[in-house]
């Protein structure tokens, strides 16, 4: 039987630029979609079953997302060009530029892709993973077979059988299997950390705050500090402060900035305090850890 999917979805300043390619498939329906989005459109998206969105070129420079509504601009964070989307799960975004962009949307029914990977992967393993996103860089797997897929929803070549192991194996390679044992045992999944890493990097300081980092993985404040813990061994500030050290030792070593400067570039009060975080962690002070660099 051809599942139809119901979504909302309000756009403003993006525009199609040829009609949508879709198929309606057993358990899936498959959209590939080219379009241009213009410096400040906006999208809300909200399915109530669970989605897959694959993007054919770079969009990580101009387009933003979050999943809180009225989010200030520093809680969005760079699209990727391979995301999961659970069921239920809003999505807004915001585009930096003008983007001419194309991606194809896979919307599945859960029980049928539960049936569909359940005897390889295990009920309870699929059940898990299907509640919780995942944003990431899309392999190269899993762009060849997203292109296959585009190329039967355009011009159906072969059994209908052959589009729907696709999006299965989609799906699969797509899908965080790895993380119940991380999420049994109070960790954060890579997927994850990969949205952390992400946010972080989009920062030019690396300074996020605890309630921006805990909404980036959809946890309260409390259970992400926690799990953040048990995860690296590591609080956020600790973690993000060893990331913004990390960042000034680069500046030390390849600029000629002075320490004052790269201190205010980094967000640090003043050189005082930089050099006490700094020597704190590194056991040096920045002049003298410059000096040791450049004698090596």
């Amino acid at each position: 039987m051809t599942y139809l999917h119901s979504m909302i979805c309000h756009t403003e300043g993006i525009r199609a630029v040829r009609p949508p390619i879709w198929r309606g498939l057993d358990g899936a329906v498959g959209v590939y979609w080219e379009a241009t989005g213009h410096t400040g459109a906006q999208g809300y998206y909200l399915s109530p079953d669970p989605r897959i969105m694959i993007f054919f070129n770079e969009v990580s420079e101009q387009i933003r997302l979050t999943n809180e509504e009225s989010a200030p601009a520093p809680r969005y964070r760079p699209m990727t060009r391979a995301l999961y989307v659970p069921a239920g799960v809003p999505m807004w975004t915001s585009f930096t530029a003008m983007h001419r962009f194309s991606h194809l949307d896979l919307h599945m029914h859960s029980e049928k892709l539960v049936r569909m990977l359940s005897p390889s992967i295990g009920r309870s393993t699929v059940l898990s993973a299907l509640r919780h996103p995942v944003e990431v860089e899309a392999s190269r797997s899993t762009q060849m077979l997203a292109t296959l897929l585009v190329e039967e929803l355009e011009q159906p070549a072969r059994h209908p059988a052959h589009a729907e192991h696709l999006v299965a194996s989609i799906a699969t390679g797509l899908l965080d299997f790895t993380g119940s044992e991380e999420r049994a045992s109070g960790r954060l999944t890579q997927a994850q950390m990969n949205r952390l890493n992400a946010l972080v990097a989009s920062r030019a300081d690396c300074r996020v705050s605890l309630p921006d980092m805990a909404a980036c993985v959809g946890l309260s404040e409390s259970w992400f500090a926690f799990a953040f813990k048990q995860t690296t061994g590591k609080t956020p500030l600790q973690w993000q402060m060893a990331r913004r050290l990390e960042l000034c030792q680069d500046l030390l070593r390849s600029t000629n900035l002075s320490i004052a400067q790269i201190a205010a570039q980094m967000g640090f009060s003043d050189q005082a305090h930089f050099t006490k975080s700094f020597r704190q962690v590194v056991g040096q002070t920045p002049a003298a850890w410059r000096r040791m660099s450049a004698a090596l």
